[in-house]
């Protein structure tokens, strides 16, 4: 089972409104709105992926790390590596 099971219904609708404003950033570029106002809306955009993937990223930790590391062995290694290569990748975007 996954980490986010609980919450996938949140992490569902919290993708439709990020997909949602990636739509409305389609219609300014079609609709030349202006430079700024684009801009705007990316970094909100951006903030709202980020926020997803610090959720994420969490419950992978409290449950697909932790259960890992409960066991031991080279599996606990493993996890704990994929973790902390995806929290480097989070922090170069």
């Amino acid at each position: 089972m996954a980490g986010y099971a609980d919450t996938k219904d949140d992490h569902l609708r919290r993708l439709r409104r990020i997909e949602g404003q990636a739509r409305g950033l389609q219609r300014m570029v079609e609709n030349d709105k202006y430079c700024i106002d684009i801009l705007t809306q990316v970094s909100a955009a951006t903030s709202a992926l980020q926020s997803f993937a610090l959720s994420l990223l969490e419950e992978h930790l409290a449950h697909c790390v932790a259960e890992a590391a409960a066991k031991g062995g080279p599996e606990a290694q493993a996890k704990i590596q994929e973790a902390s290569d995806a929290i480097a990748r989070l922090v170069r975007s």
